[in-house]
């Protein structure tokens, strides 16, 4: 649940925060999407801000559009207003506060991960030969070498056919948790399933991190941990693998890419990904990112290698990232080409259930603006509760404004639309469907009854930063301005 109105988080600018350090006599880098200062958090640290010399690393990343800070030494994390609140305590000679606290709630999470990770084996100590040989194939990685995954340190759950993938904390190489994926076949049709350790949420992996080196300057990231492994055996290259696809870049992850010089993003194969790419180039400084752009000669990495294409030229041939202002027909005609060609992407995300909603909207686009109106009790937000878990139940990142229900009512509805069943009459069921739904990558703001639009406005713009939302459901526009106001154009 994003911020509530009686406390929005107060908006910062680049040039306060920018402020704010020099008078505090604090040195610091101009990053990406960053600033870098010494460490407040660091044992080693000096008593005077000013006596930091130039061999003092900068571990400590304030991020530029929210102000919120990330030590990567110390992993102590905050708002902005938590960092003006340290300076001001170790002005007093207070030491500062420990970054253990959101540990506790994460034991039990690791403590899971670290029995399932003794219990898998390396994938290339399997039985037989031909165990390690039907389960790559089973994955699709027979062309991945056991040195890759060997590198990766990519392990198999034999009882539940799943690989494992670590996540491994780069401060001090402890297992922080895991994400496991299995393969589903539905006819011709295979899918992957994926489960993190600790929940969706709280895991924010860059798988392959902990091999990276200072020296790197140049990287890929991938959307799929496969891709990643692809790709480092096919080109040598740096490649993680975002913990989430191509569904949202968490900020918190921004300070660990702020070393590279060049970054290109080949999320994937389809159109959302490469409206993904966009979006994440924006957040990681269009300036050094390139993208690569999905076709039938450059799908997923993965794809790439088993089809025998030369990944190193794909690579090569990706676009940059930021176009000037004015554009000519021949940089835009590989974009038109591809909207010709994955003609039924570019309409949008279809709804799995309303295949005449389809018809109508040919599918979730971004940029619309759709209304729909009908009188009280009609089924309005029973209906749109359900299309928007629809998209989200297909990785569509969704923020709910709820001004005339509140949102435990709102969750009651989606939660039941969800399961497809009446939960209070099978109450022991509830914890499996609840654990399910709030992996959905779905968020509701806290507002009720009528609002300042501002406020609401700038709520929205948070959260499209922070989680990358795709789509805004407001449920309905009359309670969120107000009776008096109908009369006004808004």
């Amino acid at each position: 649940v994003l911020p509530s109105p009686e406390g929005p988080v107060p908006s910062v600018s680049i040039t306060e925060i920018r402020q704010y350090l020099r008078a505090q006599d604090i040195p610091f880098h101009d990053g990406y999407s960053c600033l870098h200062t010494p460490s407040l958090f660091t044992d080693g640290r000096q008593d005077q801000q000013s006596t930091a010399t130039a061999s003092t690393p900068y571990t400590l990343f304030i991020d530029k559009t929210t102000g919120s800070f990330l030590c990567t030494a110390t992993l102590a994390e905050g708002t902005w207003q938590d960092f003006q609140a340290n300076v001001e305590l170790r002005h007093r000679g207070v030491p500062p506060a420990s970054s253990e606290e959101p540990e506790e709630d994460m034991r039990p999470a690791r403590e899971d991960a670290r029995c399932i990770w003794d219990r898998a084996l390396p994938l290339w100590e399997l039985l037989d030969e031909e165990e390690t040989s039907k389960t790559k194939a089973m994955f699709g990685i027979s062309l991945v070498s056991n040195a890759t995954l060997k590198r990766f340190g990519v392990r198999y759950l034999r009882t539940a056919k799943s690989l494992v993938f670590p996540w491994f904390s780069t401060r001090d190489a402890t297992l922080k948790g895991l994400k496991l994926m299995r393969v589903e076949k539905k006819g011709d049709v295979i899918s992957y399933v994926e489960e993190t350790l600790p929940r969706f949420d709280c895991y924010r992996n860059l798988f392959g991190l902990p091999l990276i080196s200072r020296r790197d300057t140049e990287l890929v990231l991938t959307g799929w941990e496969l891709d990643a492994l692809a790709l480092h055996q096919a080109t040598g290259v740096a490649s993680l693998a975002l913990p989430r696809g191509a569904t949202c870049l968490p900020p918190a992850l921004l300070p660990y890419l702020e070393q590279f010089k060049r970054i290109t993003l080949w999320l994937g194969e389809d159109l959302r990904s490469w409206e993904a790419a966009k979006l994440f180039a924006r957040k990681l400084s269009l300036k050094r990112c390139s993208l690569v752009r999905p076709g039938n000669l450059q799908p997923r990495p993965l794809e790439a290698l088993n089809q025998g294409l030369n990944l190193t030229k794909i690579l090569r041939a990706a676009l940059p990232a930021s176009h000037k202002s004015i554009v000519s027909f021949r940089q835009l005609r590989e974009e038109v080409f591809g909207e010709l060609v994955n003609t039924e992407q570019v309409a949008g995300v279809k709804w799995a259930r309303f295949p005449e909603l389809n018809k109508l909207l040919k599918g979730h686009r971004r940029g619309e603006l759709t209304v729909f109106t009908g009188p009280t009790g009609s089924g309005k937000t029973t209906f749109i509760s359900e299309y928007a878990l629809d998209l989200c139940m297909q990785g569509v990142c969704t923020l709910w404004g709820s001004f005339e229900i509140n949102n435990v009512r709102l969750a009651k509805i989606m939660l039941t639309q969800f399961a497809g069943r009446r939960l209070e009459d099978q109450l022991e069921l509830y914890d499996e469907w609840a654990d399910r739904f709030e992996d959905l990558p779905l968020y509701f703001m806290t507002f009720h009854g009528q609002q300042n639009i501002k406020t609401v406005i700038d709520t929205m713009q948070h959260a499209v930063y922070m989680y990358d939302i795709t789509h805004v459901v407001v449920d309905n526009l009359q309670f969120m301005m107000g009776h008096e106001h109908l009369s006004v154009d808004r």
